[in-house]
């Protein structure tokens, strides 16, 4: 080998010996500042896991002391901690006793469940899962988790953790909002009134049925929902009687954006709508509007009707005789009319203001004032007399006739008085009070002047029929054939003469009551009559029912039947002579009737036979007086009395007597 090589491969030696040299400097070097860095992670890594250990503490404090329950579960669902909220929501305490969520679940709740736990699993966390769950005694109780999953160092979930809120009270409150919710829409939709609720773009939100046949729009409300109610004005206004005002109207109210109360519109079949528009917002922000149209057609004709009626009674009431008076509850007048201050002769301006109790009475009857406005304020009505002065002093007397008034809510709060100036009536009534005890004095002296007269004059009847019967015993055999006769027609003159003078005391006593009213059986009235009247074989007396009690002078009341039936009796020329007496009763009165099948009255005489002294038949036992005794009678008890007749076919004769 040349000396060249050699010194080559020295040169490559050495430099090789060089590069090892400094590699083992830089190795010895790294290991050095390997050893040094291991020691400063170790140093490092203490205090990391100390920090570590220190925050998972913490975590853990917050987790035990957290306001909401907080659980941590294995994917299968067994409980491994849980939180004292989440312990004091479920009943159970997971250190002493075995947990699974599975079986807290409420069955109509599963199937979501295990649907959020895939999305869990997939996702790695849920929010608001809502669900109804079981406490350990069985409570349900609604609650709402936010979740999420927890992974080894390999990024592999091992378990779930979820902070659970007990929303039991929400969800009640939440329900009863939707259920005041719905009631609302409903009560909306079937609202008498049209609305429509649009939002701040003119979006319908909600409207009614009210409002679709107002404004003739051929669909159901729900169909409207979302439609644009920008145009809607001019599409409406053909409706409207002034189109051009309508659409003024409105564009004016959107454009103010404050509410309306009570705007009329007037449609062209002549309904009138009232308007009402209120903006809705939500701090300073415009959200939108609600529209309330309501038919208030019936209402704007009653009040125009109202006003008319009102007009009418306040011109009559202004106009009329009576003097009325409106006065408060503390007897303060508040109305007069102009008669009531013609009465009083006080102006309006004059009385309005003042105390009516304590104006007009005199002292002695302001008590009537105080006790009469007490029974109006009790709620009585009432009616009763005062003695008054009015403004020149002058004594006056007012019938008064009070009801309480009543305001819109049924309280009374004083009284309306109607006032009539009786003075002169009453004047009348002293003056005829003073005619009728003249006249009841003249009466009673007429009847015992009657009574005298009869006396006097039956007396020296009485005398000549004596001495006719003593001229005709002591002569018996001498007197011829005609002066017999004439001795007999002075004796039946007499007679009559006898009879016409007790017929008329008993027609001047007939028309008074003689003694106090009594109860009547009219039955036994005419079992009295049949036993008194003579009444032919051949003539029948039929009581076709039974007949009423009545009040009233049990003579005179036989003495209108036994005049009644004599005639019928007394004027029968048939074979088989018929009475037949009968009633009707009626609401205020008894029509009785009394039938023969005699002779009959002619038309023309029917009025003439009730007048004194007017007898069809000229014989000694009819005095025409009979029937104007009966009409006495009749007239006395109230009633009336007529009758029907044929000539030859019978007489009926009907009168009526007041219950």
């Amino acid at each position: 080998m040349s000396q060249e090589k050699i010194d080559i491969l020295q040169r490559t030696l050495e430099r090789e010996r060089a590069a090892r040299r400094a590699a083992e400097k830089i190795l010895e070097d790294k290991s050095r500042e390997l050893y040094e860095l291991s020691e400063e992670l170790k140093v490092t890594n203490a205090k990391l896991k100390a920090s570590v250990s220190e925050k998972t503490s913490q975590l853990a404090g917050v987790f035990e002391n957290i306001i909401d329950a907080y659980l941590v579960m294995d994917l299968s669902g067994n409980v491994l901690t849980m939180n004292d909220a989440a312990c004091a929501l479920f009943g159970f305490d997971v250190s002493k006793e075995s947990l699974n969520v599975n079986h807290l679940i409420h069955p109509e709740d599963a199937a979501y469940t295990r649907a959020s736990f895939k999305e869990l699993i997939k996702k790695g966390t849920f929010s608001n899962y809502t669900a109804r769950v079981y406490t350990k005694t069985k409570e349900i109780r609604w609650i709402q988790i936010n979740a999420s999953l927890i992974y080894d160092a390999n990024q592999k979930p091992i378990a779930a953790q979820g902070i659970i809120r007990d929303i039991t009270s929400q969800k009640v409150f939440d329900d009863k909002l939707i259920e005041s919710e719905n009631r609302l829409a409903t009560l909306i939709l079937n609202l008498d009134s049209a609305i429509l609720l649009e939002d701040e773009d003119r979006k319908i939100v909600l409207t009614n049925a009210k409002f679709c046949e107002i404004f003739k729009i051929p669909v159901a409300p729900e169909m409207m929902i979302g439609q644009d109610c920008s145009n809607a004005a001019e599409q409406s206004k053909s409706l409207f009687k002034e189109p051009d005002i309508f659409i003024e109207t409105l564009n004016e109210i959107l454009k103010e954006k404050k509410q309306v109360i009570g705007k009329e519109l007037v449609m062209n079949d002549g309904t009138i709508l009232e308007l009402d528009f209120v903006p809705i917002i939500e701090g300073n922000r415009y959200k939108g509007h609600l529209w309330t149209y309501r038919d208030i057609t019936l209402k704007r004709q009653y009040r125009r009707s109202l006003e008319t009626q009102k007009e009418k009674y306040s011109s009559i009431i202004a106009n009329m005789n009576l003097g009325l008076v409106e006065v408060d509850s503390d007897d303060k007048i508040l109305m007069v009319n102009q008669s009531f201050c013609e009465m009083s002769g006080y102006s309006e301006e004059e009385l309005i203001g003042k105390i009516g109790g304590k104006m007009f009475p005199i002292a002695k009857d302001e008590h009537i004032i105080t006790e009469e406005n007490k029974k109006r304020m009790a709620g009585e009505s009432n009616s009763y007399e005062i003695h008054v002065t009015n403004k020149k002093g002058e004594p006056r007397n007012w019938l008064i006739s009070g009801a309480p008034n009543y305001n819109i809510q049924g309280e009374i709060i004083g009284s309306i008085g109607i006032h009539l100036d009786i003075t002169e009536l009453k004047t009348l009534e002293k003056q005829k009070e003073k005619i009728l005890k003249e006249l009841e004095k003249s009466n009673n002296e007429l009847y015992e002047y009657a009574h005298i007269v009869s006396h006097d004059l039956k007396s020296p009847l009485r005398s000549i029929d004596a001495l006719i019967s003593w001229i005709k015993s002591d002569n018996e055999g001498t007197f011829d054939e005609e002066t017999l006769q004439n001795f007999n027609m002075i004796e039946a003159t007499l007679e009559t003469m006898e009879k016409l003078i007790s017929n008329i005391l008993e027609y001047s006593s007939a028309g008074s009551e003689t003694k106090e009213a009594e109860s009547i059986d009219l039955n036994t009235t005419m079992d009295d009559v049949k036993r008194l009247l003579f009444v032919p074989d051949h003539i029948t007396i039929n009581l076709l029912k039974k007949l009423p009690i009545v009040k009233g002078d049990p003579t005179k009341f036989q003495q209108l039947f036994q005049n009644l039936m004599s005639n019928a009796i007394k004027f029968c020329n048939k074979e088989q002579g018929i009475v037949e007496i009968d009633y009707v009763e009626k609401p205020s009165f008894y029509q009785f009737s009394v039938r023969d099948n005699g002779i009959g009255i002619e038309k023309k005489y029917h009025e003439r036979i009730f007048k004194i002294f007017h007898s069809l038949h000229k014989n000694k036992e009819s005095t025409g007086i009979g029937l104007s005794i009966v009409k006495k009678i009749v007239d006395l008890y109230g009633g009336t009395i007529w009758l029907k007749s044929e000539l030859g076919e019978g007489t009926t004769f009907f009168f009526t007597i007041k219950k």
